[in-house]
């Protein structure tokens, strides 16, 4: 028995020594019997200074790396040329868009060549609109995958809080200029998955989102509770804490959400501030992106909500609007940009970002929706049309309006027609066209409804086809429809009045397939005005 304890205890102490004798990385790894998923993907180390990073970066492999897969990928007739797109690899959902040091940064799901579990991606850019590639941002370790979150500025710091899958939420702090360099809260899950002793805990542990009051931290994680007939319903989790390092529960965020569906769920979420009130923008699973308005009670740390909207009218996928990430603009808004799903394979890439998206208030319960950023400065070769007739049920070609990546802006007087009609990307026979239609007072409440239809857009036997994108818009009796439709390759985004946008990716197969008509349903109409431009390549 003294021979056995011996080697046991001598065992033990080579353990210890062998455990010490690792970097504390792996030694916290060893000791909590943890898996190894260092990624190996190639991390750098950056100066501190804006000047010495912008050196670094211009002789940067991964930099040099991303040049020569832009220039490679640039050749698909389908990948857009100003709607952001990562350099290589596949791409899921934005994360942690935010505003420091004079700059919006967004983040995303990025999956690189040599090691394909989701890292952080980053791109950063003055005007929301000219993206510029930066490296990788955050890593995967202890965590296997970094999954979605958000970011808070701070004066001296900006953090990020993200799902790490297998361990729970995760909080990283970066503070240089560029936000190259990321520092992980802990090392290891501020939020964990599993209770340590195992038994069930009251909440779920995904998506985090971070934001901060009366000196302390407040985090939302994603999730669901129990609905009708045993299925699930939104819900999303509050947790407080002084230092990002400890946290501590409260309870289920939002009263009074009436709006959502059984079934969704509170993936994605995003709370901030607009106007006087606050929004709460999230993603279901099975219904796509939505929001929820309504006031921040904070004596009882409640949300509650009192209007609901979305901003996809069907499923996410083939081919529609995901998952938001969203930041406040500093002058009562609040900017979002949203991943969107392919509707057909494309080599070597897949997934794209919308155009970024000012929500302000119009009304207490009434969002308003326009394009932010500094797009004007993409628009060359102006084509301008003035007041035409639109005869009832004659379709108009626009002979000198055609293009894949343009923007138009039109002006109609609707008059007593029940249905107005744009097709883009048309070709001349109408063998393909994408169908925007505008219906007069024919939604819920007398609201009227902007449509995309899909359905003609492509003759590709491999393009997936989806139901149209229809949406709800409130115009006034006396108000003219206002249409600014953002064509790029592969997707087409339409902005009403200020007030709704819809959005979806088409894949015209002909070459041709770049003209643009206008027809008048029933009865006669009049476009006062519309404008159009070709748009530059923000990657040349």
């Amino acid at each position: 028995m003294g021979q056995q304890r011996l080697s046991m205890l001598l065992g033990a102490t080579v353990s210890i020594l062998l455990i010490t004798g690792l970097c504390p990385e792996k030694r916290a790894l060893a000791e909590q019997k943890q898996p190894d998923y260092t990624s190996r993907v190639p991390k750098f180390t950056f100066a501190d200074t804006l000047e010495q990073q912008e050196a670094q970066l211009r002789t940067n492999p991964l930099m040099e790396r991303f040049v020569r897969s832009r220039r490679e990928l640039a050749g698909d007739r389908y990948r857009p040329i100003y709607h952001y797109v990562n350099p290589e690899g596949s791409l899921n959902d934005g994360n942690g868009l935010c505003f420091w040091k004079g700059r919006w940064h967004l983040f995303y799901q990025a999956y690189p060549p040599e090691d394909t579990r989701q890292h952080w991606g980053h791109a950063v850019s003055d005007d929301l609109i000219h993206w510029r590639d930066l490296p990788y941002a955050i890593y995967p370790h202890p965590e296997r995958k970094c999954y979605s979150g958000s970011a808070l500025v701070e004066e001296g710091r900006v953090i990020a809080m993200y799902h790490g899958t297998e361990v729970g939420n995760m909080v990283a702090v970066s503070s240089d200029p560029l936000l190259l360099n990321w520092e992980k809260v802990t090392g290891k899950a501020v939020i964990p998955m599993k209770s340590p002793d195992g038994s069930p805990l009251p909440y779920q542990v995904y998506d985090p989102c971070i934001w901060k009051k009366e000196g302390m931290y407040y985090s939302l994680s994603g999730g669901h509770l129990p609905g009708p007939g045993g299925k699930r319903t939104r819900a999303n989790f509050l947790f407080r804490s002084k230092d990002l390092a400890r946290w501590e529960y409260l309870h289920p965020f939002v009263e009074d959400d009436r709006f959502s569906l059984v079934g969704d769920d509170g993936a994605c979420p995003y709370f901030w501030p607009i106007g006087e009130r606050h929004i709460l923008l999230f993603t279901s699973h099975m219904s796509g992106p939505q929001y929820l308005l309504g006031d921040y009670d904070k004596q009882r740390d409640k949300f509650v909500a009192t209007a609901h909207g979305d901003f996809n009218f069907g499923a996410m996928k083939p081919a529609g609007v995901h998952a938001p990430t969203a930041a406040p603009d500093g002058k009562g808004g609040v900017i979002v940009i949203f991943n969107m799903n392919p509707g057909k394979r494309t080599k070597g890439w897949n997934q794209i970002m919308s155009l970024p998206r000012r929500l302000t208030l119009l009304a207490k319960d009434e969002l308003a929706t326009e394009p932010a950023g500094d797009i004007e400065s993409l628009r060359y070769d102006h084509r301008h049309v003035g007041t035409t007739k639109l005869t009832a049920n004659q379709e108009i070609v626009l002979e000198n309006i055609r293009g894949s990546a343009m923007e138009i802006i039109a002006e109609i007087e609707p008059r007593k027609a029940p249905m107005i009609e744009m097709n883009v990307l048309r070709s001349p026979n109408r063998e393909e066209f994408t169908r925007i239609m505008f219906f007069r007072n024919r939604g819920y409440r007398g609201n009227s409804i902007i449509s995309i239809d899909s359905s003609r857009s492509s003759v590709l036997a491999d393009v997936l086809s989806r139901a149209p994108e229809t949406g709800p818009v409130s115009i006034g009796p006396d108000e003219p429809l206002r249409m600014r439709v953002f064509i790029d390759k592969s997707v087409v985004e339409v902005f009403v009045n200020g007030k709704q946008c819809v959005a979806l990716r088409v894949y015209p197969g002909r070459e041709d397939s770049t003209g643009v008509s206008l027809r008048s349903q029933g009865q006669d109409a009049v476009l006062k005005s519309l404008d159009a431009w070709q748009m530059r390549n923000i990657y040349r």
